[in-house]
């Protein structure tokens, strides 16, 4: 059952990734994709100026209408993420987002682990509304878009590897980028998911969905022991007896359902009750 569950994790975010970078023309011919699919927001943060991408990154696009200003208000995006989080919740986060699995990669190598503050769960929410939304209404510029990791992994890099042009008009931003990308992934090699749970606004849209998500995690009280086992198994750290699957960080991998006293099961209601004798814990981070 563990094997199984990771195995299908493990192929659900390749599939994912590769989906969402099918055009590979790009990197023969050294262009974007501009094709109609690009009108089309993926569900995963994955950029939309990477030479393979097929579709827009649903944060570039919510940034596209928000540097317009009070005359163009997002509804298309704000809907498709509206869509995708009452669905599942965060559950994108967990099987279909490249830059997510990209994280969980890098934490398999072999360092010294440290664990990120709970406080610093609060960050992704600031980033949202203070780099995602106020910055780009003000200045007209997609800032978390020029300064995202993810960006400058899939499409800074390889744009700039590509055309000669491109990287003589390379400034002081692009090492900034390069500077903020290296210490992420340091940052990801020590500890589970930092961007995930720190930074990335669409996490932290995706996560105000968890507590009415079709996807839900119920916890049994009378059946766990708190042994830990779905804090030591959980990519995000969470203990799920203390802060239930309605978690703004919980990413629906069910890696915590692997519970060996059976306390912890995943169902897929449109109810928000739980099944008799579980209790579901509504606390979001």
């Amino acid at each position: 059952m563990v094997c199984n569950m990771k195995t299908l994790q493990r192929f659900s975010q390749i599939f994912s990734a590769l989906f969402y970078n099918s055009y590979f023309y790009g990197f023969y011919y050294r262009n974007i994709y501009q094709g109609s699919l690009k009108l089309a927001p993926c569900p995963g943060l994955n950029c939309h100026s990477c030479p393979s991408a097929i579709f827009s990154c649903p944060v570039g696009a919510f940034q596209l209408f928000i540097e317009y200003g009070k005359y163009h208000i997002p509804f298309y995006i704000m809907g498709f993420i509206g869509a995708v989080g009452a669905l599942g919740g965060r559950i994108v986060c967990g099987w279909a987002c490249p830059f997510g699995f990209f994280q969980d990669v890098l934490y398999k190598i072999r360092a010294p682990k440290l664990e990120i503050h709970r406080i610093m769960n609060y960050g992704k929410y600031v980033i949202l509304i203070i780099l995602a939304i106020c910055i780009p209404f003000i200045t007209g510029e997609p800032w978390f878009c020029k300064l995202c990791p993810a960006g400058t992994l899939e499409a800074g890099i390889p744009l700039l590897s590509l055309n000669g042009e491109l990287r003589d008009q390379a400034g002081m931003l692009f090492v900034l980028k390069i500077v903020i990308l290296a210490a992420f992934i340091i940052w990801m090699i020590v500890s589970k998911r930092p961007f995930c749970r720190t930074v990335c606004p669409l996490g932290a849209l995706y996560s105000l969905f968890n507590p009415i998500s079709m996807v839900k995690i119920d916890v049994d009280n009378e059946k766990c022991i708190q042994c830990n086992h779905c804090f030591k198994k959980c990519p995000m750290s969470i203990k799920i007896y203390e802060e239930g699957g309605a978690s703004g960080n919980c990413i629906r991998c069910f890696q915590c359902t692997t519970c060996p006293a059976g306390a912890v099961k995943f169902r897929f209601k449109l109810t928000r009750q739980p099944s008799c004798g579980s209790a579901t814990i509504m606390q979001r981070r």
